[in-house]
């Protein structure tokens, strides 16, 4: 794995001194159609601290490739508690199997052509290692981006008063709270979202997609 980009611009390379690029244009980098024999499957996993803004970056990043017609799959965490892991609680082996799971799914779809983005927090490095080497054992690609987006700033975007509630000891097992989030060493791409907007964002990922050829 490549040391990880601190901020991309849209056709993949960083800038030098880590601040995002004066502009980005994804129109003028991605094929105006993508078609299966273009694309290749590939699983995008977007981990980071909860509110850092990976489902809305998901969305809108699927939003692009699906408008070029490239075959996208979000699979958002609480989605998947609901229909997949309905029962698990927040223990560390739950997220784990939690985790697990969502990663067998995305290696699946990938496997079979499918772009997989995937907004899951994934707190722990060694569930992390575990999907990295599921994918990597049947052939399929798997990008991890960090969201470094500081706990500061995911606190006073949390819409549901989760990390209120945290630090005011109402609840536990709040991640980056009162349960660790294992910073990952070496990933693909970082982003920071309380200092890139939306466009910025998604044009630092569909760099990345681009650069390692998955477009």
């Amino acid at each position: 794995m490549t040391s990880a980009q601190t901020v991309a611009s849209a056709n993949g390379r960083a800038t030098a001194n880590g601040t995002a690029p004066a502009t980005t244009n994804v129109d003028a980098t991605v094929p105006a159609t993508l078609t299966p024999s273009r694309t290749a499957g590939t699983t995008l996993w977007l981990t980071g601290l909860p509110s850092a803004g990976k489902t809305t970056l998901a969305v809108a990043l699927a939003r692009v490739l699906r408008e070029r017609g490239a075959d996208v799959e979000v699979l958002d965490g609480d989605e998947v508690r609901t229909h997949l892991s309905a029962g698990l609680g927040f223990s560390r082996q739950d997220r784990e199997t939690q985790v697990t799971r969502i990663g067998y799914v995305a290696e699946l779809l990938a496997r079979h052509g499918v772009i997989v983005i995937v907004p899951v927090i994934a707190p722990y490095q060694d569930a992390r290692e575990k999907v990295r080497a599921h994918h990597e054992s049947h052939g399929t690609p798997i990008l991890q981006v960090h969201l470094s987006t500081p706990v500061e700033v995911c606190a006073e975007r949390d819409v549901k008063g989760l990390y209120a509630k945290a630090f005011r000891g109402e609840i536990s097992a709040m991640t980056g709270v009162d349960d660790p989030y294992e910073i990952p060493v070496d990933p693909d791409l970082r982003v920071d979202t309380s200092t890139l907007d939306q466009e910025t964002s998604v044009a630092a990922l569909l760099g990345l997609l681009l650069e390692r050829g998955r477009l």
